[in-house]
């Protein structure tokens, strides 16, 4: 397969140094060897660039959303990169940076195809708006402006309204929600697999459950888009804003090997690693095995 790598050094998102340093981080440690030594055709587009933003402007745009205007920009050449790839029979893998960047990654592949879902895996909802952001910052607010709720300058990156169905969404190791986002899932019926229930039930039972789901609304291409944080601090400490309780490597890996069987993952996202904050390379070393155990299967 022909996998197009695509950077994205964003940390305007979360609004805190050290995942704009991921995706080089990576690249020195073996990313594109990883890839190809599946046999892959693996090309490395670079890192997009992020315009500078001084922190005393991150309010500019005069409302509640930080770094609004170069979010929207970064998105929308994100976007443009992922919808070209996929347009040309290449499978876009892209690596953060912050989860901000999936409003990008995912409107490039709704612009590609109508019938795609979004597995979303993730210790929060990133389903605040920013009428319920108690932060304010973005990478919080992906995944409800991509089902075309909230502020319409997220909603209408790359192109107007809404890209994915919300009954297309599938949202997995949450255990950290706003009471927005609450209402939210309320309100969407959406299809939401928090830690609860995933020890409750197992991760098979999810996997399971999502592939049903995915079969009976004829869902025919699938992002994946991975937050490291949806992994267990005491395994992937090198990031923003961990959570405990989280999955472990092997639910994670039992969870992908499920997901990746029915061959409908089209794209990707990688976000969320803090190399600043991983101490001994450990969140790194995860990442990478991320990559491959990925890999080897698509």
């Amino acid at each position: 397969m022909k996998i197009n790598v695509i950077g994205v050094p964003l940390n305007l998102g979360c609004d805190c140094a050290g995942a704009d340093k991921a995706p080089n981080h990576l690249r020195e440690r073996g990313l594109m060897n990883i890839i190809r030594k599946h046999g892959h055709r693996a090309f490395d587009l670079g890192n997009l660039y992020v315009p500078p933003v001084k922190e005393q402007d991150k309010y500019a745009q005069g409302n509640t959303m930080k770094y609004l205007d170069t979010i929207v920009e970064v998105n929308n050449n994100l976007a443009e990169l992922v919808y070209d790839t996929l347009h040309g029979g290449a499978f876009p893998l892209v690596i953060g940076g912050d989860h901000s960047l999936g409003l990008g990654s995912a409107s490039g592949v709704g612009k590609c195809y109508d019938d795609f879902g979004i597995i979303w895996l993730d210790a929060h909802g990133d389903i605040n708006t920013s009428e319920t952001s108690p932060s304010g910052n973005i990478h919080g607010m992906p995944l409800s402006a991509l089902m075309g709720l909230g502020s319409e300058e997220l909603v209408n990156i790359y192109a107007p309204g809404n890209k994915v169905h919300a009954q297309n969404v599938f949202l997995v190791g949450t255990r950290s929600l706003d009471e927005g986002e609450r209402e939210l899932i309320r309100r969407e019926r959406l299809s939401v697999y928090p830690m609860d229930v995933i020890r409750e039930k197992g991760i098979a039972f999810v996997a399971e459950d999502i592939k049903r789901k995915i079969k009976t609304r004829k869902i025919r291409n699938i992002h994946f888009s991975i937050d490291v944080d949806s992994i267990d601090p005491t395994y992937a400490p090198g990031t923003g804003t961990p959570v405990p309780e989280g999955l472990t490597p092997e639910e994670f890996n039992a969870f992908v090997d499920s997901i990746l069987a029915i061959n409908l993952v089209k794209s990707m996202d990688l976000v969320e690693l803090n190399p600043e904050l991983d101490e001994d390379n450990q969140t790194t070393n995860l990442c990478l095995q991320i990559i491959d155990h990925v890999m080897a299967q698509i």
